[in-house]
């Protein structure tokens, strides 16, 4: 059902960085970037900016998704 991880590049705030994710994942943030008119490199740096250091990058993108569909809108707990 899942594929593996697909690792590609990001730019956050000017700096370059690679994300796994598998594929299923890269194409729901893809849309969900389409979807709020913004570029992904943005809405992965307001990602990691609102991440902390207790969960990696992959993961908050993940959990992003996740939530976006569960209709939370991608939002952290509060």
């Amino acid at each position: 059902m899942s594929s593996r991880p697909v690792k590609r590049s990001l730019t956050l705030r000017g700096h370059r960085t690679s994300v796994s994710l598998e594929e299923e994942f890269w194409q729901a943030f893809r849309s969900i970037a389409a979807e709020k008119g913004r570029p992904i490199n943005d809405l992965a740096a307001e990602i990691d900016a609102d991440r902390g250091t207790a969960r990696g990058l992959a993961s908050a993108i993940r959990v992003y998704v996740l939530r976006h569909y569960q209709g939370k809108d991608g939002q952290p707990p509060s």
